[in-house]
């Protein structure tokens, strides 16, 4: 969810309305459940030309109520120049802004992370372009079947910049709450690393938006046009986990979780071809339309690549430099002598830091952890991660499923779950403070920097994947 947050801030801008107008509403729907608002305007003063979004979803997960808000608003000279943005995310009751002013291909930022506030500057990404640049791009290109055109279209989430291909479609027929209507079809490919993501969207001769639908967690996000007291009107109960949980075709022994598994996925009727990470712990072979993932709970040299010089560094989400994130490392291993010592003193010290163990927080940051001890996975994977840097250890956050025997009134499931590669040892070792550590019930899908737009990224396999198999490796402890 919060990925389609940041989402719908690429898509909306590349098909803007083609004149200032007021406030236009949609109503967001999940597989059609409405499960939110969306509202956009574009105004026009002084040179300038200012566009605004904001999206507020709500949903539920296993019984634990989550509230996500975003909002974006960008500044631009008339001719799409760059001049400033501002970007708020708010997950429960955590809030990221980032503040940034554009000049001379730099960006001068202010990163606001809870009661934290940093001021630094980054690159502007060459050729990118905001709300005003990439809607005067596509006016470029006529509304005729079979043309396309491409944009290199700016991400004020990750302050940096993604390839986005469009190509019109014929005018259809569409439904819509004000009646029907014929609008042209719009197919776009937003070239993410490793996981391009795919969207359908409707638009008028003026290039106004009227629907949008793209695929998540295996069913249809939906953005549909609508007046104010429809798109604001009270959602829906709507389940997340549901959709998210993968069915285990059979109980899992310890013995077995101690080991090793051998795992057969397939794509869903329909799905894309998949791809998954290997690591010291797995490794992943492609069978045909099938991949065959084996997973040893004990890491192995030589696999997983080695670290990138930001792997131990402090950013805007493990603030391993914070003072209190230091002082807390430091007193946790100041009885351990090696890196692996470290690392499995820092898992149990966040295992019981994090005393409130809920699903209500969304994503804090390592900061806000420490500050705020409660949450979920996330919570205890970024503030793993960050104390690991805090005493000079490389540290991605992974994303991926878990074994869980019952969850949530389901027996046998793999959830969706968050823990850490160290680098221990010359090679990527998994650490898992959630769960009291790391074992063969683990499929890494993708591993990051504790950027929730990338974590969330990764987790596009939910609800595309099937677990057709799993069998036991023999390994000394299943001999």
């Amino acid at each position: 969810m919060f990925r389609f947050a940041a989402f719908l801030f690429l898509v909306l801008p590349l098909l803007a309305q083609a004149r200032p107008a007021a406030e236009q509403w949609f109503s967001v729907l999940l597989d059609g459940r409405k499960i939110g608002s969306f509202v956009s305007s574009r105004t026009v003063e002084d040179k300038r030309v200012t566009t605004h979004q904001d999206l507020r979803i709500e949903f539920d997960r296993a019984g634990t109520g989550i509230a996500l808000g975003s909002s974006e608003t960008n500044v631009e000279s008339t001719d799409g120049k760059p001049l400033a943005f501002t970007s708020i995310a708010r997950l429960s009751d955590s809030e990221t802004r980032i503040e940034g002013k554009v000049a001379d291909g730099t960006m001068h930022l202010t990163v606001h992370n809870g009661d934290s506030t940093e001021e630094r500057t980054a690159p502007w990404p060459t050729g990118a372009l905001m709300a005003e640049g990439l809607r005067l791009a596509s006016l470029g290109v006529p509304l005729e079947s079979g043309r396309s055109h491409t944009e290199l279209a700016f991400q004020s989430a990750s302050l940096d910049a993604i390839e986005v291909t469009s190509t019109i479609g014929p005018r259809e027929a569409v439904s819509l709450p004000a009646g029907k209507k014929n609008l042209f079809r719009i197919d776009q490919v937003f070239a993410f690393a490793g996981t391009p993501v795919r969207n359908t969207a409707w638009v008028d001769a003026e290039r106004d938006i009227h629907k949008l639908t793209m695929p998540a967690i295996g069913v249809d996000l939906t953005l549909i046009e609508c007046d104010k007291a429809c798109a604001t009107a009270p959602n829906q109960d709507t389940n997340i986990f549901d959709r998210t949980l993968m069915p285990a075709p059979r109980a899992l022994s310890r013995a077995e979780l101690n080991g090793g598994l051998r795992y057969t996925l397939s794509p869903r009727a329909g799905g894309s071809a998949l791809h998954l990470a290997e690591t010291s712990e797995q490794s992943v072979r492609v069978a045909g339309k099938d991949i065959v993932v084996e997973v040893h709970a004990s890491a192995r040299q030589g696999l997983g690549g080695s670290p990138d010089p930001a792997d131990s560094m402090p950013n805007d989400w493990l603030q391993s430099a914070a003072p209190e994130i230091v002082e807390m490392a430091i007193k946790a291993t100041k009885r351990s002598s090696t890196d692996a010592e470290r690392m499995r003193a820092l898992e149990s010290f966040v295992a019981g830091f994090i005393s409130n163990k809920n699903l209500g927080v969304g994503y804090a940051s390592a900061l806000q952890v420490a500050r705020n001890p409660q949450g979920d996975c996330t919570e205890h994977a970024l503030l793993l991660a960050a104390l690991g840097r805090a005493v000079g250890i490389a540290t991605r956050v992974v994303d991926g499923l878990a074994y869980a025997p019952g969850f949530a009134g389901n027996e046998h499931v793999f959830v969706p779950h968050a823990w850490v590669y160290a680098w221990v040892n010359e090679r990527w070792q998994s650490f898992d403070a959630a769960l009291g550590g790391f074992d063969a019930g683990h499929i890494a899908f993708s591993s990051g920097d504790g950027d929730p737009w990338r974590f969330y990224q990764g987790l596009d396999l939910l609800g595309r994947i099937d677990l057709k198999q799993v069998e036991a490796l023999e390994t000394p402890e299943t001999k």
